[in-house]
């Protein structure tokens, strides 16, 4: 397979920053509370140690993280400023208790080597949801899913959600086409689609953003986790109308 052209990918990212960027305030305003898959891997898989959330949003998985009276450590990444800065103001109204370090750092998944800065230490699991299916390009996925295997311990989690958002009709009602963002068909991958996003904070103009977002595959994930040194060991779906909206597995790192 011919992979992305390099220029389309950077197209694709810059669409997902600057949405994060201008709508990262009205964005967490839509995620007050985790979703329903999220709370069932909160309660069924996640134990303490020291964990990575890739994708962390506004810090509401940190506070339920806190709650659930885990300890270790906790690290969320993420590039959005508006985004982190909710999660920093969430951490400093409700601090966690004795045993459980929250930390929140900026990271651009964007970058080549976005997990240098991270190689410090291993971590016992990693959690990234509702972030994959806003990674163009499958040679692109692929680097960053190997980049987090290394981040993690042998026989340790990686733990995500991509939407399936072709069970939901008011998600299917906002595609788009490719020529609003100045690109063709041809130029991206089976799956790719543009979305737009009308929920907006008081002081917004009323202009809707766009979103770049990935449909998976299982036979696409499958591929992925296995070159990325993974093995799928459970899968469910939840979330939305119907509990259909997120696919979330959790895959193990293969001991060599």
């Amino acid at each position: 397979m011919v992979g992305m052209q390099p220029e389309t990918i950077e197209k694709l990212h810059t669409i997902n920053q600057e949405f994060y960027q201008r709508f990262g305030r009205a964005f967490a305003q839509t995620r007050r509370r985790i979703q329903p898959g999220v709370r069932r891997v909160l309660n069924e898989w996640i134990r303490d140690g020291d964990w990575l959330d890739i994708g962390c949003g506004g810090g509401v998985l940190a506070q339920a993280w806190s709650s659930a009276g885990l300890k270790g450590s906790y690290l969320g990444i993420d590039f959005s400023e508006p985004l982190l800065e909710e999660a920093q103001r969430l951490l400093a109204e409700n601090p966690p208790g004795d045993g459980l370090k929250i930390t929140f750092k900026r990271v651009d998944l964007a970058a080549v080597d976005w997990s240098a800065g991270l190689t410090d230490r291993l971590f016992d699991g990693a959690v990234c949801f509702a972030a994959l299916h806003h990674i163009p390009g499958i040679t692109y996925r692929q680097d960053l899913l190997k980049q987090a295997a290394a981040l993690i311990k042998p026989g340790g989690w990686f733990i995500h959600s991509v939407w399936q958002f072709q069970h939901s009709p008011k998600l299917m009602a906002r595609v788009k086409p490719w020529a609003l963002a100045g690109l063709r068909d041809s130029d991206v991958e089976e799956g790719d689609t543009l979305l737009d996003w009308r929920h907006q904070c008081d002081d917004q103009d009323k202009e809707p953003g766009l979103r770049y977002v990935h449909l998976f595959s299982r036979e696409e994930l499958g591929g992925l986790a296995q070159r990325a040194g993974f093995e799928i060991v459970d899968e469910f779906e939840s979330d939305g109308q119907g509990e259909r909206l997120g696919l979330y597995q959790v895959w193990q790192k293969i001991i060599s």
